[in-house]
């Protein structure tokens, strides 16, 4: 099957990596002639440089080059999605999928990243999320990760693409509880760098993490998931492994938080994008909107927005008010 992959960062190379190894005749887009020329002459990404590209995969800077691909994958940060998918729109076919693995909310509208696909494309649009660092998934480490969309047809599409003896994909009619799940996460995995610069302990990463997810997931019931797609692979998956991994650029962003470094002076040292920094201005938003207590995304926002001091934010996170752990405890 023709497909073409739109965004040569770490993500878009290694899904790219994926559907060769899988028989799929593939094209990976870059924005940038100039890179897309040196990574097909060099086969080398510098985004993934231990992983050489295969002779079969094609680079291109060409928007035409999703002409005839029955399969689409969008793969650019969240902030130029709109303008990207605007560009490749006009070359597409009429019946294309596409697959959205851009984790993020859209700054001013509030919508999912495969909502904003879909008003630019006017196509289906499934999302595909997980737990799945690049690093990881380029060199065949076993990786599991969701394929989600309203549509069964579509969701099991995506699944056969992608599976293979190293990626595998479960299938979720959740779009709604997928995306949220891997956008907000990085807005607590840069909570919990943040934790770990200031040399907190394991004790307060964990918590952190659990409470952080109940209040994913009860924003995501506020909007229409279901509370059990928190629990899996897009929910707790994601979350646990973007707040202890090294590869993790969110985690790594608020290490340096921690440390004493500006929210800019931290992202400019990561060199990349950091999307929860970005994604907790879309939280705080949605926060509001539909009125749900979400205290750690808000102590994000005064750390990240409001210049608040990290550590007495956490102090008083930890003085709030007595509550019981469960919404609903049950006691009569």
């Amino acid at each position: 099957m023709k497909t073409a992959v739109i965004g040569a960062g770490a993500w878009g190379t290694a899904l790219a990596l994926l559907l060769c190894k899988n028989g799929h005749d593939t094209t990976l887009w870059c924005h940038r002639p100039e890179k897309a020329a040196q990574v097909q002459d060099t086969r080398v990404n510098p985004r993934l440089p231990d992983v050489p590209l295969p002779p079969e995969l094609t680079v291109s800077a060409d928007p035409g080059c999703v002409r005839g691909c029955p399969l689409v994958v969008i793969a650019s940060p969240s902030f130029p999605i709109r303008q990207v998918c605007g560009a490749i729109a006009p070359y597409l076919d009429s019946d294309t999928v596409m697959v959205s693995v851009t984790k993020g909310i859209e700054s001013g509208t509030l919508l999912r990243m495969s909502e904003v696909v879909a008003q630019e494309t006017g196509r289906s649009v499934a999302a595909l999320s997980g737990p799945c660092h690049a690093e990881e998934v380029s060199r065949e480490i076993p990786t599991g990760c969701l394929a989600a969309s309203e549509n069964r047809e579509i969701a099991e599409f995506v699944q056969d693409a992608f599976m293979s003896d190293s990626f595998r994909v479960y299938t979720s009619p959740d779009a709604i509880g997928a995306e949220l799940g891997g956008a907000l996460k990085n807005v607590i995995a840069l909570c919990a760098g943040v934790v770990d610069g200031m040399g907190f302990g394991d004790n307060t990463a964990a918590m952190l993490m659990t409470r952080g997810l109940t209040e994913i997931a009860r924003l995501g019931v506020s909007l229409g998931a279901r509370k059990e797609t928190f629990a899996g692979l897009a929910g707790v998956g994601d979350l646990i492994v973007t707040c202890t991994s090294r590869h993790s650029r969110n985690r790594r962003a608020g290490i340096l938080i921690g440390q004493g470094m500006s929210p800019q002076q931290a992202m400019d040292a990561v060199g990349a994008v950091v999307e929860g920094y970005y994604a907790t201005r879309s939280a705080m938003e949605l926060c509001r909107r539909q009125q749900v207590e979400m205290p750690i995304i808000q102590a994000a926002w005064q750390v990240l927005y409001e210049n608040a001091d990290p550590r007495e934010t956490v102090r008083t996170l930890l003085l709030r008010q007595r509550k019981s752990e469960s919404e609903d405890a049950g006691w009569l």
